[in-house]
Formats: C-alpha cells, structure tokens, sequence
C-alpha cells in the first residue's frame, strides 16, 4: 500500500503525508483506487511528494503542445488541462477530498488551493495570483504552480505541483498548460533556498486551514459529477 512508505505530516480536515520521490504511473493508480474505494466515513487526504521527471497529457491534450520528443516519457491521464511536466525539485500535491461532504463547489474549490500556494509565497516575500481563465499560479505572467484535477462523484484526485528548485528546461518541450510561449518560474529565481520536503509541511498547513473553512455548494451538485478540471 502506499501509505505504508509514507511520513504523516500534523493533520487537519485532510491527512497530509510526505512521500519523497515516486514514480508517477502507480502513484496515479493508487489515487484512483483511492477514489474509487472511498466510502462517506473515509478520510480526505493530501499526498505530498516529487515525482521522476515525466510529462503528463490531460484528457483534452492536444499533441501539438508536445513540441519536442525526448527520453522523458509522455503519460496520458484522467485529469483535465493540456500536458506538463513533473521532475525532481517540483513539490506534487495530490488532494483526495470528497467535495460534497464539505459542500465545496469546483471553482470554489480551485480559488482555495490557489490561494494556500499564494499565501505560502507570500511568507517569502513573493507577490503572486490567480487567474480566472486560467487555474495556477503566476508571479509577473510566469507560471510558479499548475492546477489539474479529476472529480469523480465528488470526489477529487490529482491536484497541484509547485516549482520549487528544479530543472526547467523540460518545459521548453512544451506549451505549458497548453499556452505557447508562457514562461514558468520556480521558487529558486528568487534566491529562495527551499526544497519540497522543506515546503510540505507548510503548504499542507495552508490547504489545510483553507478548507476548513465551511463550504456554500448544495451536495445535489455532485450527483452526476464526473469530469476533469482544466489546469
């Protein structure tokens, strides 16, 4: 089981754990499996690691966002968006939460895990924001973190990454997220000496104390959901 290999990080609402470096394909059948699993007693949980250098096309993706082929492998997955890239340096984020139990519409779900990376890069001094057409993270028009999500029966997997201290080059293979030209950032440009170990559990802290708060969706949304969030 995964989990068995997993550090618990303190817990709120949802049930962090740091993982360190995985391999993406099992991680993302364990999510769904998860998912599939889960019943109204079962906890919501964040996974929190770093994954092998690997890029991976949501279920709308486009190939010619792929520019370049190269050893890096292409994974074609369940969540919404156009292709990106995870590597060693970028902290991954993955949140199993039930949406309808904490009456938590997907766009008002989408704002709150912008805005815990937001705050996070606030304690640095870093000014960043959000975009309505356009879910992630940027400081000065440069993506700093990317959004992709499934909702399956209201309940979501997959979630965030953040670029932390990587290599970028691999998002010069691509249209990142789908957007020719867009430039991507990480925390590092800004002489910020952090890891995503380091990071977890404060971006745990920040999701976690964000969706505390009480939700305003009506649980009837989530009937007849089933559909990926563009990122």
């Amino acid at each position: 089981m995964l989990l068995q290999n997993a550090q618990p990080l303190p817990a709120g609402v949802v049930a962090p754990y740091w993982f360190g470096q995985l391999p993406y394909v099992p991680t993302w059948r364990a999510m769904q499996a998860y998912t599939s699993a889960r019943d109204a007693a079962s906890p919501d949980e964040l996974w929190l690691l770093e994954h092998p250098p690997v890029f991976t096309q949501g279920q709308a993706g486009k190939p010619e966002h792929v520019l370049q082929l190269s050893d890096i492998p292409i994974v074609p997955i369940d969540r919404g968006g156009q292709v990106t890239y995870h590597g060693p340096g970028q902290l991954v984020g993955y949140l199993m939460v039930d949406l309808s139990r904490r009456k938590l519409g997907v766009r008002e779900y989408v704002r709150r895990i912008e805005q815990s990376i937001i705050e996070l890069l606030a304690e640095f001094g870093i000014e960043s924001y959000g975009k309505v057409d356009a879910p992630g993270v940027y400081v000065n028009e440069a993506k700093i973190a990317a959004l992709g999500l499934r909702i399956r029966n209201g309940k979501s997997y997959h979630g965030l990454s953040l670029n932390v201290d990587m290599d970028l080059a691999p998002f010069a293979q691509i249209n990142p997220c789908g957007y020719a030209g867009l430039q991507v950032a990480q925390l590092a440009d800004f002489g910020i000496k952090e890891t995503p170990a380091s990071l977890a559990p404060r971006l745990a802290a920040k999701i976690n104390a964000l969706l505390a708060l009480e939700g305003t969706a009506s649980v009837a949304d989530y009937a007849l959901s089933s559909k990926p969030v563009a990122a």
